[in-house]
């Protein structure tokens, strides 16, 4: 109980540090996943058709996810400096494969027949994409964009090597002093903080696949 209390006076005393690192984090976050899915999503809808371009742009993007990850982040201080820039390229990177992936998987999950019978009803390609592949391949695509998220807040943490702010500014700042006092509590305060952005990300886009999950239309 003393730990849990030191903890709470440590958060309490520095509720605008909290609320600041958690808005940097969640910045990153939106940007981010939004900038990944709609270049991955794009890609998945390009490619679809032409295997060979689909494979290499999967095999590209899983080439990112076996670099090191602050050796990501830091190799593009030299072109665009600390702070936000090389965060967020470094985090983009690594937030394409899971949507890519699951675009892919969605659209070729499709079963043929319920394109031919869309073509039948004399959609042109464009509207069987719009009103047929890309509705029933959203729940996966969304999972995709859910595990990019995800991975965007755990990593996020290492942004302040960078100067690139977030949560990780308190694991940074606890491990540098330790075993002086509070450093413990800054730790946990940084994990905790990243916890709780994961789980609540994750639950909001549960609840957006609900709300936006939906059958293709009713005209094929």
């Amino acid at each position: 109980m003393d730990g849990l209390t030191s903890w709470w006076d440590f958060v309490s005393n520095r509720g605008d540090q909290v609320l600041t690192t958690v808005l940097e984090t969640l910045t990153y976050v939106v940007t981010v996943t939004v900038a990944a899915g709609a270049v991955a999503i794009t890609l998945g809808v390009v490619t679809r058709h032409r295997p060979f371009a689909r494979d290499l742009s999967l095999a590209i993007a899983s080439v990112f996810l076996t670099i090191p990850s602050l050796a990501l982040f830091t190799i593009f201080i030299p072109l665009v400096g600390l702070g936000f820039a090389p965060s967020f390229i470094a985090l983009f990177l690594y937030a394409i494969l899971p949507i890519l992936r699951n675009t892919t998987t969605g659209l070729a999950a499709v079963e043929p027949s319920v394109l031919e019978s869309a073509r039948g009803m004399g959609l042109t390609p464009t509207q069987v994409l719009l009103k047929v592949q890309l509705p029933l391949a959203w729940p996966v695509i969304l999972a995709g964009v859910r595990v990019s998220a995800l991975l965007t807040v755990g990593i996020s943490a290492i942004a302040t090597l960078v100067a690139g702010g977030g949560v990780g500014d308190f694991i940074k700042s606890g491990l540098a002093r330790l075993p002086l006092p509070n450093s413990l509590e800054s730790i946990w305060t940084g994990v905790i903080l990243s916890l709780a952005l994961a789980l609540t990300i994750d639950i909001v886009l549960r609840g957006l696949g609900r709300l936006t999950a939906r059958q293709p239309t009713r005209t094929v």
